[in-house]
């Protein structure tokens, strides 16, 4: 690295670490949890975290902040049960709730202590508000909202993919002359790793040093989200999703019908979203949200990269377009070529008649 920080390169071009750079090793992912329960997210990027570090042959570590002894080993066993080999923890009775002065303060002093290459967080509220502040005390990149995570291994980075250009196209974006390499990932874009009960860690304690009248910040109350009828689309196993191809709102009454008929979310593209045929929470999308059931029915959605990142995941895929040239018959996984409004009553009866085939043999 040079005097004013520009990345040093030898040859064609190609990059070669600042020798103090090197001294970063090491996966960590940032166990997010609130009122007892961790949020789902954080297994899931253990999963992803495993791949990295075996990739760059380096352990891979979960990092848990809290108030309470007992709870933080419990996340910290958990944590090795999805894949981590260690557990940096601090217990300090300033972490009961999440506050971003002492979280942000808490693990910036862990990665400039023990220094790791990568440090990952849930694309949440919370992980959001926290990566940004450490990112910035750290003077590190941060790259925000990605789909995919992968090693460039001849130089040793992380390829941390997004969209961008209202999710137009994907970038990849590495981060070469800083350290740590900081990404958020949204939940249930990356798959959730089996849980292995047999795998043990090590605990790494560490000291907060910071006293309840040094932060600004004060918990008066805690007044739960209540999500009591709304939707759930990024847990749902099955969901049923129209798009702009449903040409008005009487006809999106039709997805509500088929999602009737197999207990199933409704879903959205943005097109159908902002013509106000559905609520903005069932959007599905890079501007909504990222879903990964096990059965994904698009009818009327052409399959632009902002639908698709929020979508692909999905275990099984059928879309239903009359365009044969639409993108999502790319990647879906059967592809029905017609009129969405003549097919979605079809397939309704035929799910009905099913499921009432099913209940007589019950």
């Amino acid at each position: 690295m040079n005097a004013d920080k520009t990345p040093v390169r030898r040859g064609k071009g190609k990059f070669e670490l600042d020798e103090r750079l090197k001294a970063y090793q090491g996966v960590w992912v940032f166990v997010e949890h609130e009122r007892g329960e961790v949020h789902p997210v954080s297994w899931e990027l253990l999963g992803e975290g495993r791949k990295l570090a075996d990739q760059l042959g380096v352990p891979l570590a979960g990092v848990v902040l809290g108030a309470s002894d007992e709870q933080t080993r419990r996340f910290c066993e958990e944590a090795f049960h999805h894949g981590a080999d260690l557990c940096y923890r601090i217990v300090d009775p300033v972490l009961a709730s999440y506050r971003n002065q002492p979280f942000t303060k808490g693990l910036t002093d862990l990665v400039e202590t023990y220094q790791p290459e990568i440090l990952l967080l849930g694309a949440t509220t919370q992980g959001r508000d926290l990566a940004g502040s450490v990112a910035t005390t750290l003077k590190t990149g941060l790259t925000a909202d990605c789909t995919d995570l992968a090693i460039d291994l001849e130089n040793r980075s992380l390829a941390a993919s997004r969209p961008t250009f209202g999710g137009s196209l994907l970038c990849t974006i590495l981060t070469l002359n800083y350290r740590p390499q900081m990404a958020t990932v949204r939940p249930r874009v990356m798959v959730m790793p089996d849980r292995d009960p047999s795998r043990r860690g090590t605990v790494i304690d560490h000291h907060l040093g910071l006293i309840e009248s040094q932060i600004v910040t004060k918990v008066i109350d805690y007044i739960p989200d209540d999500r009591q009828g709304k939707p759930q689309l990024p847990f749902a196993d099955v969901i049923v999703a129209g798009g702009r191809g449903m040409k008005n709102a009487d006809n999106f009454q039709l997805i509500w019908n088929l999602a009737m008929t197999l207990g199933a979310e409704v879903g959205a593209s943005r097109p159908a979203v902002q013509s106000g045929w559905v609520e903005t929470d069932r959007q599905v999308g890079q501007s909504g949200k990222t879903v990964r059931p096990k059965l994904y029915i698009a009818a009327g959605i052409s399959g632009a990269v902002q639908h698709r990142v929020g979508m692909e995941g999905s275990d099984v895929i059928v879309a239903i377009n009359s365009d044969p040239n639409a993108p999502i018959f790319d990647f879906a996984t059967y592809g029905i070529v017609g009129n969405a409004m003549t097919i979605l009553p079809a397939l309704t009866e035929a799910f009905r008649q099913q499921l009432a085939v099913v209940k007589m043999a019950v």
